[in-house]
């Protein structure tokens, strides 16, 4: 076998299995381990891969997380599917949080009238509620992320400390077995005190997340009660959900059985 044919090998093996080790390398392409390795530095010369010890790993896809405006005109038809799934899991007299994310407005947008209390630092969230009949609103004052329209700060952290709720809807830009992560450090902390004060702790999160780890990690699996998501992810994440007792929605199986 050529060279750049076990590039490519090495690359779609990478794709599926995120981590490639030397070893396996070896036993794939029948090649020693000093070939290994020059395949390893041809595909880090090409920026293809990261080396790791004993092996390599795909480089961090580092998408520009848009600024909030625009992500609202890209919220995806999966992203509307998840967020009403979300909605009916809200029942009357629930007293629930609601982060910032396009993925939970989706759920803000779903939510009918009904006697609830919501609590968000989303100024997106709170304007979309305000039309919502007997839904009571509590905005959590801090500093104003401009960009991203949230509010943030020791003083959102306290206030959400005085809080103890039934359910928190959590957004994520990344969630992986080394838990969930976001784009912003300060967007974050806040989540992380948001599902320290809930009984339940709903992700949303559309299957582009899934298997995702971005710069900021702000909680483990384990911190985690249900992820709805659109699309079934792989085996290998679903036994790592099994293995912490996260339930998992998948939308579009749910919309399959209304078929069957």
């Amino acid at each position: 076998m050529y060279q750049e044919e076990r590039l490519i090998g090495v690359i779609q093996f990478l794709k599926e299995n995120r981590r490639i080790s030397i070893d396996q390398m070896c036993e794939m392409f029948n090649i020693s381990r000093d070939t290994a390795r020059r395949d390893l530095v041809k595909l880090e010369e090409r920026k293809a891969i990261v080396r790791t010890r004993g092996g390599a790993i795909l480089p961090t896809s580092h998408n520009a997380i848009k600024d909030y405006t625009n992500r609202l005109k890209t919220v995806s038809f999966e992203k509307q599917q998840i967020g009403s799934k979300a909605a009916s899991l809200i029942q009357t007299g629930d007293k629930i949080i609601l982060d910032t994310s396009t993925t939970v407005q989706a759920c803000a947008n779903r939510m009918r009238p009904m006697d609830i209390t919501v609590i968000t630092n989303s100024i997106h969230q709170a304007e979309i509620l305000s039309n919502v009949e007997d839904v009571s609103i509590q905005l959590l004052g801090g500093y104003l992320q401009k960009e991203h329209q949230f509010l943030y700060g020791s003083s959102v952290i306290e206030r959400l400390k005085s809080y103890h709720v039934d359910k928190a809807f959590i957004g994520v830009v990344g969630i992986s077995e080394q838990g969930l992560s976001i784009g912003h450090e300060e967007d974050g902390m806040v989540k992380r005190n948001m599902m320290q004060q809930a009984e339940q702790v709903i992700v949303l999160a559309d299957h582009t997340k899934l298997g995702i780890t971005e710069f900021f990690s702000f909680a483990s699996l384990n911190d985690v009660d249900i992820i709805i998501t659109d699309l079934l992810p792989n085996e290998d994440f679903q036994k790592q959900l099994e293995k912490f007792n996260v339930e998992l929605i998948v939308t579009e199986e749910e919309e399959s059985d209304l078929w069957t």
